[in-house]
């Protein structure tokens, strides 16, 4: 070796060690960063999760326009779980094990998320998961983009308690038959009952996935509102939502008269139906197309350039929703991270998501919470109108922080989600390694 030769090899080696390992690997390959896409093409679920695979591939190709991440492009791998419950949970593994890669965006039902979690947790894998959910967990290997129930349930049966939200006395508590609609129903009566509400004015039903007749139900809704300002709390999840709506509009129930708020109705369920028996009726998310901010206006406008250019099925028609906001944050938290690591590998990338903030099309700047894997995110509801948009009639001052286990679940009161020495758990009531429960709570914010 040539005295020259042996100069410039230590030069690359100080070059590789001042940059630090992960920088120098991602210096000394130009491999596709995998991203993955687990949503429902098809089936049940297609109608609300086609869109969260778009709008992931339109963050895909904005972001290669840019160069890529760490000079790498992204490469999207898109599998179809088809509202397959235990399919999704054979995708997941695909995608980690065969396909290599090296984030997931998807799910949308608590099932399909449960389905996969062992998987995620199994071989490390990452998942960020874009819709409003039940609480009642965190998990190492997840990051929650959707709202808490803190951040959508609870403030909108506040809202719909209050004088200007129309007094509501008694309640309807309607989902589909699963573990996200259950288990938020039953924050919602410990919650209701904690505010003196009677189990007499609480009603709980539940249908399968796919139902389709709701006439006897709806009757039903009707008696029980008969004697006392009644809201009807709608879990009801995918194509399910349209045959409901049109029953409650066949049977002359009016938003005035009998209030419904649904969690997981947007635009996107209500595009392509007749709204005019749902117009007043209402919706809580953390984001609507309607938001009047320049932010969302570019987004909006991003979006249906995207449509136009790749010829999308519904074209014009096709709209923005919260979810799809979800995924927006997330991707846009993860090339973050990923920048700030030096490297796409899942555990560096996992601590430097923590702590991320990114401007939302809320016309909010939203933050990963350092500690609980969920976002800070503003709540807000929205009034059904007659072109299938929504009218903001309420929304919080700024972003809330999530709470992942329930204060009004007696037994979750004092679990404690946090990833920071010395708790490292998402289920505890003391820290791993000794940390003391009230000295958590009281730090917490």
């Amino acid at each position: 070796m040539t005295l020259r030769t042996l100069i410039a090899s230590l030069a690359v080696v100080g070059v590789l060690g001042w940059l630090g390992a992960p920088a120098a690997q991602a210096a000394a390959t130009k491999e596709p960063i995998k991203v993955g896409i687990l949503h429902s093409l098809s089936g049940t679920m297609a109608i609300s999760e086609t869109s969260l695979r778009d709008v992931v591939l339109m963050m895909v190709e904005e972001q290669n326009k840019k160069g890529g991440v760490l000079g790498r492009k992204l490469e999207a791998v898109v599998v179809d779980p088809a509202s397959n419950w235990p399919l999704f949970a054979e995708k997941a593994r695909e995608l980690i094990e065969r396909d290599k890669v090296d984030v997931v965006f998807g799910c949308w039902t608590s099932v399909s998320r449960k389905s996969v979690l062992p998987v995620f947790e199994e071989l490390n894998g990452l998942l960020l998961y874009p819709v409003q959910y039940e609480g009642e967990e965190s998990s190492f290997n997840v990051f929650y983009t959707g709202a808490a129930p803190n951040q959508q349930a609870i403030p909108a049966v506040e809202y719909l308690m209050s004088e200007e939200g129309g007094g509501a006395k008694r309640w309807v508590l309607l989902g589909t038959d699963y573990v996200y609609p259950r288990t938020t129903n039953k924050i919602l009566r410990h919650f209701l009952l904690s505010k003196g509400v009677a189990e007499k004015d609480i009603m709980e039903t539940y249908t399968p996935f796919g139902h389709s007749d709701y006439q006897t139900i709806v009757a039903d809704i009707k008696k029980f509102a008969a004697s006392k300002p009644t809201a009807v709390v709608s879990t009801i999840n995918g194509d399910s939502n349209v045959p409901f709506y049109k029953e409650l509009g066949n049977q002359g129930v009016k938003a005035e008269d009998i209030p419904v708020v649904a969690f997981s109705v947007g635009e996107e369920e209500l595009r392509g139906i007749d709204t005019t028996p749902l117009v007043g009726h209402l919706a809580a998310w953390n984001y609507f197309m309607s938001m009047d901010n320049s932010f969302n206006k570019e987004f909006v406008k991003q979006w249906e350039a995207y449509v136009k250019e790749h010829n999308l099925p519904g074209g014009s028609k096709r709209v923005t929703n919260d979810p799809m906001e979800a995924h927006y944050i997330g991707f846009k938290m993860w090339v973050q991270a990923v920048e700030q690591a030096g490297t796409p590998d899942v555990d560096a990338v996992r601590q430097a998501l923590a702590g991320q903030v990114v401007a939302g099309p809320s016309g909010y700047s939203i933050k990963m919470d350092e500690k609980n894997h969920h976002l800070h995110k503003p709540v807000v509801i929205g009034e059904v109108n007659e072109d299938g948009q929504f009218d903001i009639v309420w929304q919080t001052d700024g972003p809330i922080r999530a709470q992942a286990w329930s204060p009004y679940i007696p037994d979750s009161a004092d679990r404690v989600a946090d990833w920071t020495y010395p708790w490292v758990c998402g289920n505890c009531k003391q820290g791993r390694f000794g940390g003391k429960p009230e000295v958590a709570a009281a730090a917490a914010p």
